[in-house]
């Protein structure tokens, strides 16, 4: 991660203004989370999150750890916390019995390589809860929708004007469905491990102007889905292909096949 990155992070978490609340249960995902431990019953297990911020959750469950990219959250733990990128996770190889990152892969600048490590930590058999923000937008970073006209030159009104459009969903799915259509078929007839294709956004560390402003990666949910299935994952909440094709927003949540357990045995 840049150097612009960590210092925004750093501030970010000393400053008043940071913008995910204190309490947990204040989170957006907050349900959506308990939910996933009462159901995988992973109440004792030993959990990582990645992307900790101030650490909401580190009570979610008793043995928790904590990663970020930024030292400064640290002094709001008093679980263990390990200043680390998503990217270059400091822990062996199958070590944790469930891993949830939420709201943190669009800042990660190598998606498929923080893949690759929270595949590698976690447990055969264990538990995943990944949510991203999906289908993070261009003009986020510039605050379109929050500013108004006069802010603009006329190419910069027509971007907010334009913005109306290019988010109905009409316009989303004619983008996105080709796309999903030509990644499926890819992995139907290679059966192989796929890669992970997402969009590079030009992040904003200047000012904060709306959610994502800060985004560096604009991903797909059924590229992600791919990414894991195809090496072995069980997709507990979309259990048929056809049904995560048409997924919009929300988590993925995988299982890690068992040491024996292979896709293509």
């Amino acid at each position: 991660m840049s150097q612009p990155a960590r210092d925004f992070y750093e501030n970010a978490y000393q400053g008043k203004d940071y913008i995910s609340p204190e309490a947990a249960e204040q989170h957006t995902a907050y349900s959506r989370l308990s939910a996933f431990i009462q159901a995988y019953q992973l109440q004792d297990k030993l959990c990582l999150e990645v992307g900790s911020g101030r650490g909401g959750f580190q009570d979610i469950v008793p043995n928790y750890v904590g990663i970020d990219i930024a030292a400064s959250a640290g002094k709001y733990f008093h679980k263990p916390f390990v200043a680390a990128s998503a990217t270059n996770i400091p822990f062996r190889n199958d070590a944790f019995d469930a891993i949830w990152t939420i709201y943190v892969f669009e800042h990660v600048p190598n998606p498929e390589k923080g893949l690759e490590e929270l595949w590698r930590v976690l447990k055969p058999g264990g538990y995943l809860y990944f949510e991203p923000a999906w289908h993070c937008r261009p003009w986020a970073a510039q605050g379109y929708p929050v500013r108004p006209y006069s802010d603009f030159n006329w190419k910069g009104k027509l971007i907010k004007a334009s913005i109306p459009i290019r988010n109905n969903i009409l316009y989303r799915s004619i983008k996105t469905f080709p796309a999903r259509l030509i990644h499926f078929l890819g992995y139907q007839i290679s059966r192989q491990p796929t890669s992970f294709p997402y969009g590079k956004l030009e992040p904003n560390y200047e000012v904060f102007w709306m959610s994502d402003s800060d985004a560096l990666n604009s991903m797909d949910p059924f590229d992600a889905y791919l990414w894991f299935v195809s090496r072995g994952g069980e997709c507990i909440n979309y259990p048929t292909m056809q049904k995560a094709f048409f997924m919009r927003h929300g988590p993925l949540i995988i299982r890690k096949p068992p040491a024996t357990g292979n896709l293509h045995d």
